[in-house]
């Protein structure tokens, strides 16, 4: 499996891309591959400000409903539109076209307490 060196990743199997002071958050190739073909994600969160390992949302594949937790602190600035036409982009192409929201991070130190990608592959 594959997982980028450069994100950083949650217990609950997350991951976060920091860009300035914005995060992207997605979930990990290890967590599409569990919960299998992606048939909606849903998002009713963009515009509020959440606390850290809040749920943001919710993904639904053909099997499960799972929570989304919000790596970090933050205003939900913006939610993947293409994922309403194409929730398989989650399972497709996880760290990239499926990332899910894009985050304004109230308090940028929290990512230093994130997963590394090994520490991560340990987890798994």
């Amino acid at each position: 499996m594959n997982f980028p060196e450069e994100l950083k990743y949650t217990k609950d199997h997350e991951w976060l891309k920091v860009e300035g002071d914005i995060a992207i958050v997605g979930v990990t190739e290890f967590a599409q591959s569990e919960l299998g073909d992606i048939v909606f994600v849903e998002v009713e969160t963009v515009g509020e400000t959440l606390d850290q390992a809040e749920v943001f949302g919710t993904i639904e594949a053909v099997k499960t409903v799972s929570d989304l937790f919000l790596p970090v602190a933050g205003e939900i600035l913006e939610f993947n539109e293409a994922l309403e036409d194409t929730p398989e982009l989650v399972n497709s192409s996880p760290y990239e076209d499926g990332w899910i929201v894009k985050v304004k991070m109230s308090d940028a130190s929290q990512v230093d307490a994130l997963l590394s990608a090994t520490d991560y592959q340990g987890l798994i």
